[in-house]
């Protein structure tokens, strides 16, 4: 009787296992958020590439770390499992609302409006440009795979933002790169420029590919009279558990006539920074990457700390931090990367700007304050 009911259990885990497997196939090949897969051919181009190795892209230190299974098991167990206080904002943040006519009529001044985490509008040389527009509710594949957004509302919903001329990604993470907002967007942006291989994600999702321009590290393409420059980063690529490395992550600089960006994407701190600010620097505006960090993963995302001195690296004017206000993706209180780069970057006499979502920032302008909108939340 005993080896019966044993027997009946065997077998039931079996199916359920099995069940489980081919779950998993089905989903890992055939749901599209995923995005795409880089082919044989597509490598072959790559191996031109100083950072692409034996079929992967690399850092120029060797991380990030591989974790064992257990160290894989561990990380997620924290992640589930530990109670972070204020890990979120108690309710959803409010956002500065724009004027769809005035931002598709808007020719003065560079400027930007950003929307969260780490996306922008910037609007630049009488041209619309989009960093890494994730204007999603949740940066995961699926919306039972990860929280909210801190922010409902959006300062200028997709479908009423105008013309796009460049959209630009720094890598293909879920909380950069997001699979409803391309197919919002597609139809109204005129190009994409993005490091080697994201290329196949947007082309899944039906981007032709004479719109996608992918650049390796140091490369400069021009749109009209402004320059971009694809730069290093310290980061990972990957959107399924395959497919680890296969594509290569950057930061940018977008320079005009009269103004100097430099966009940071997700970094550790490493010697690129000064290596930027060398060969491009000075910046009027600095967007560095300030949040999700936490000291089991040091060498892909900095701590606020670091975070100021990358300023001062790239010898920016002033920074912004972003990949904070937007999503909770890390162990840490959602206000504690911008308190603790403002007080690092008042020691090292770097200047810090915090604008709310949707507030217009002027990038030359050196004067303007905003409020710490943070503070009481």
């Amino acid at each position: 009787m005993l080896r019966k009911i044993l027997k009946k259990v065997l077998l039931t885990v079996v199916v359920l296992i099995g069940v489980l497997v081919i779950t998993y196939v089905l989903f890992n090949n055939f749901y599209p958020s995923f995005g795409g897969d880089v082919t044989k051919e597509r490598q072959q181009v790559y191996k031109q590439s100083e950072q692409f190795k034996e079929g992967i892209f690399i850092n120029k230190k060797d991380v990030p770390k591989d974790l064992s299974f257990s160290e894989s098991l561990n990380l997620a167990y924290k992640f589930f499992t530990i109670k972070v206080p204020n890990g979120r904002p108690k309710e959803d943040l409010k956002v500065i609302k724009l004027d769809s006519a005035n931002v598709a009529d808007y020719k003065s001044k560079t400027r930007m409006i950003w929307y969260g985490h780490s996306s922008f509008l910037l609007q630049m040389d009488g041209l619309n440009i989009l960093l890494d527009p994730m204007f999603g509710v949740v940066p995961a594949p699926h919306p039972w795979l990860g929280d909210d957004r801190f922010n409902k509302e959006m300062p200028l919903e997709v479908e009423k933002l105008p013309r796009i001329d460049a959209v630009i990604f720094s890598h293909d993470h879920y909380d950069h790169l997001d699979y409803e907002t391309i197919l919002k967007l597609k139809d109204k942006t005129n190009h994409y420029f993005v490091p080697l291989g994201l290329g196949v994600h947007l082309e899944a999702w039906g981007i032709p590919a004479d719109k996608i321009t992918e650049m390796d590290w140091w490369e400069e393409k021009q749109l009209e009279n402004i320059t971009l420059v694809c730069t290093p980063a310290q980061h990972f690529s990957g959107r399924k558990l395959d497919n680890s490395q296969s594509t290569l992550w950057s930061s940018w600089v977008v320079k005009s006539i009269n103004e100097n960006i430099y966009f940071s994407g997700d970094s550790g701190y490493a010697p690129h920074f000064k290596e930027i600010g060398e060969k491009y620097g000075p910046f009027d505006l600095a967007l560095m990457e300030c949040g999700q960090y936490d000291k089991m993963w040091p060498d892909i995302h900095m701590m606020p700390e670091e975070t100021a001195q990358a300023g001062l690296d790239v010898k920016a004017k002033k920074i912004m931090p972003i990949h904070w206000a937007g999503f909770k993706l890390a162990l840490h209180d959602w206000k504690d990367p911008i308190k603790r780069v403002e007080a690092k970057a008042l020691e090292l006499n770097l200047k810090v700007i915090a604008p709310q979502i949707g507030q217009e920032i002027i990038v030359a302008d050196s004067v303007s304050t905003y409020a710490n909108w943070w503070k009481n939340l």
